[in-house]
């Protein structure tokens, strides 16, 4: 068994998928726009304008596969209540992603250092307003 997240971009699907594919090297291993679907859709379907919303893709990062849509393009994705945990190999690799995260308007909600559970430890909220946990394992 396995738990994956599902995160709903409210129409920044794409330019979110593209983010975490250059700052965290994110893989997209499947991806279905709204105008693909054979049946009616709800939200951001075929009566958009151009039908090229993200009903659903999934993203490889590292290990782990996280779910993205762009649900019903609201304009206002809200992701409260919880955070990823970003597990790297170590302190560099840890400090590279938690600054490619902060890029294109994140905020540090506790800057990277050194804590007794791990030698690097951060968390931030990126531009999407997703919030992260960055630890590399401690020394």
């Amino acid at each position: 068994m396995q738990v994956q997240p599902y995160l709903f971009f409210d129409g920044r699907c794409e330019e979110a998928l593209a983010f975490y594919g250059k700052a965290v090297g994110g893989q997209v291993q499947h991806l279905v726009r709204f105008k693909e679907s054979p049946q009616p859709t709800e939200g951001c379907g075929p009566n958009e304008p151009n039908g090229e919303e993200i009903m659903h893709a999934s993203m490889k990062i590292g290990e782990s596969l996280v779910n993205f849509s762009d649900g019903e393009c609201r304009g206002q994705p809200d992701f409260r209540g919880f955070s990823l945990v970003l597990n790297v190999k170590d302190d560099d690799e840890a400090r590279r992603a938690f600054d490619a995260l902060l890029q294109g308007g994140g905020e540090a909600t506790m800057p990277l250092s050194a804590t007794f559970f791990a030698s690097s430890f951060g968390m931030l909220r990126d531009g999407f307003g997703v919030n992260w946990m960055v630890m590399s394992p401690p020394t």
